[in-house]
């Protein structure tokens, strides 16, 4: 027997279980009269219900599916073997920015763009060795807390962060570059004053942002892990290394003191100072686009020599 669907619609919207149409929930028919013998009618029955709601075509196109679609059985997800994990990322911080300029330059150069416009170069020449990922805390001139950096890089799950600076001394006849890793506790007077120069950037947040006291600092200083530690003094000893024989350096260039943005539990974290703004030669060389190619080089140099030596790949 050939079914007439629009026949048994009518037929069962009226039906006495289905007064004006609509379904009613919960009826139980009598099993020896129901119409609904068979599980085709049942269907239609829900159909009938919802006729109301759908329009006439859907409600005919509905029923020839639930009649006529056939069984997809459903597969085992594919496995994937050997595939090599995404390369590193590396977070490149360039300091200070928007309303926080930084150290002023002897002729009025300003940091936040030296900064900037340093990292934009580490960033090409990163990328285009093909090995790692890089991610900038800003690209622009615009402020970010102290804190915002550290939690970018935890965001972006960092396997290196990089704080690139270049900042100002009261005497003007020091100059070189240096590499800071987080400690308490500071390595010399110079560079606890460099410390307590960069932390205070937060200052130009306003009230809202609220500088890290120098006890808090120690805190948590101590909360990163040794492992973190050993990656930092590492990748450290690596830029002074690159450095040597291409970007003139402090005496004892490789120092430590508490500097907020380095207190990443879990990542490996340095800041680089590239020189001193308020050094007449410093600031001369930085303002040129090939003396900060030259120290991005030894840069990327470091880089390599570091994700070489430690468990991470990079391809």
């Amino acid at each position: 027997m050939v079914h007439d669907g629009k026949n048994e619609l009518k037929i069962l919207s009226e039906s006495p279980l289905l007064p004006c149409g609509t379904f009613r929930q919960g009826v139980t028919p009598d099993a020896s009269s129901s119409p609904l013998d068979s599980p085709f009618r049942r269907k239609l029955l829900l159909l009938a219900g919802l006729s109301s709601l759908l329009p006439i075509s859907a409600v005919a196109r509905t029923a020839a599916a639930a009649h006529t679609k056939p069984h997809t059985p459903l597969h085992a997800p594919a496995i994937l073997r050997n595939v090599r994990p995404p390369p590193p990322l590396v977070m490149l911080d360039p300091g200070h920015g928007g309303k926080d300029p930084g150290a002023i330059g002897y002729s009025g150069t300003y940091e936040k763009h030296v900064s900037e416009a340093a990292a934009a170069e580490l960033e090409r020449q990163l990328l285009a060795t093909g090995r790692y990922r890089v991610a900038l805390t800003r690209s622009s001139d615009r402020f970010i807390p102290l804190e915002g950096r550290v939690e970018m890089a935890q965001a972006h799950k960092a396997a290196l962060f990089i704080s690139m600076h270049a900042d100002a001394l009261h005497d003007p006849d020091v100059r070189g570059a240096s590499v800071y890793t987080l400690a308490s506790a500071a390595s010399d007077s110079q560079s606890a004053l460099i410390a307590q120069s960069e932390n205070s950037a937060d200052l130009f947040g306003g009230p809202h942002v609220h500088a890290t006291s120098p006890a808090v600092q120690q805190i948590l200083a101590s909360l990163v892990t040794e492992e973190t530690r050993r990656g930092s003094a590492h990748i450290a000893n690596s830029v002074v290394s690159s450095f040597h024989s291409r970007i003139a350096l402090l005496p004892h260039p490789q120092r430590h003191a508490a500097f907020v943005v380095l207190k990443a539990a879990d990542i490996p974290s340095v800041l680089v100072e590239m020189g001193f703004m308020s050094n007449r030669n410093d600031e001369a060389a930085l303002r040129q686009a090939g003396h900060r190619a030259m120290v991005a080089g030894a840069m990327r140099d470091a880089v390599d020599r570091y994700f070489a030596t430690t468990r991470i790949g990079i391809g």
